[in-house]
């Protein structure tokens, strides 16, 4: 399940947020700073581009999407996740709540909100979520490369776009 995040979630969303694994995979990787975190979630309020929903798994709150640069006009926007690594990993349950944030996240954006195309971005060494991206409907639509701490690393942009009516 998928709700709107609150301020009540802003801390844990840090910590998750702070893993080494998911910090491995993200365009930024440096251990973001609580007063960094919580003037982006100030920013991020106030903001009509973006939304953030915290993703429950049996009533545990267990990851974060983020949709942002939000044109609901255009039926278009930009996306990310993140999973509460540590947690899932003990109740034995990473992969499967893997596989459900994806599927439930891509349902928010093309049933509820509306959209018609979600992008996102995806490193090149990431082949695990690369492949399940593909198995979702993603392709991978350009290469390029981006800094992380000083290294020239590939990234791939990724679109989904809504399935007609008949694919549905």
């Amino acid at each position: 399940m998928l709700r709107p995040a609150t301020d009540a979630d802003r801390d844990v969303m840090l910590t998750w947020r702070n893993h080494p694994e998911v910090r491995e995979v993200s365009l930024n990787q440096h251990v973001i700073e609580p007063a960094e975190h919580a003037a982006w979630w100030e920013s991020t309020k106030a903001r009509p581009d973006r939304e953030v929903y915290i993703y429950e798994r049996e009533g545990v709150p267990s990851g974060v999407v983020t949709f942002f640069d939000l044109d609901r006009e255009a039926g278009t926007s930009w996306w990310g996740y993140y999973l509460d690594n540590a947690g899932l990993q003990e109740r034995g349950q990473l992969l499967p709540a893997w596989i459900q944030i994806q599927r439930e996240a891509k349902r928010l954006a093309f049933d509820e909100l509306g959209l018609t195309t979600l992008e996102g971005e995806v490193l090149e060494r990431n082949e695990a979520v690369r492949r399940f991206n593909a198995r979702n409907g993603f392709e991978e639509i350009e290469r390029y490369t981006h800094d992380i701490d000083g290294e020239q690393v590939p990234v791939y942009r990724i679109r989904a776009t809504r399935p007609a009516p008949q694919d549905q």
